[in-house]
């Protein structure tokens, strides 16, 4: 799947599906937050542990919607070729 593929099937799953829409929300928000920690000069030990923790839950959001990416993919690829 191309990246301009994998990008609508995104759109597509953001306006239909609840669960994917869910994660991209969280996602967002630990994003924003994330951000909120980067811009500072110096970060405190919580804020540090903070940050690298905010940073795993980006990566097992991310990976939870490609999962459901990759499902609709191949669920819709396995219709149009039958």
């Amino acid at each position: 799947m191309s990246a301009a593929e994998a990008q609508e099937v995104k759109n597509l799953l953001l306006e239909s599906d609840q669960q994917f829409r869910t994660l991209a929300e969280q996602h967002h928000q630990l994003d924003d937050r994330l951000h909120q920690l980067i811009d500072k000069h110096y970060l405190s030990d919580t804020e540090q542990i903070e940050e690298v923790t905010l940073k795993k839950k980006k990566l097992a959001l991310k990976d939870q919607m490609e999962s459901i990416v990759r499902a609709y993919a191949r669920q819709h690829e396995s219709r149009t070729s039958s």
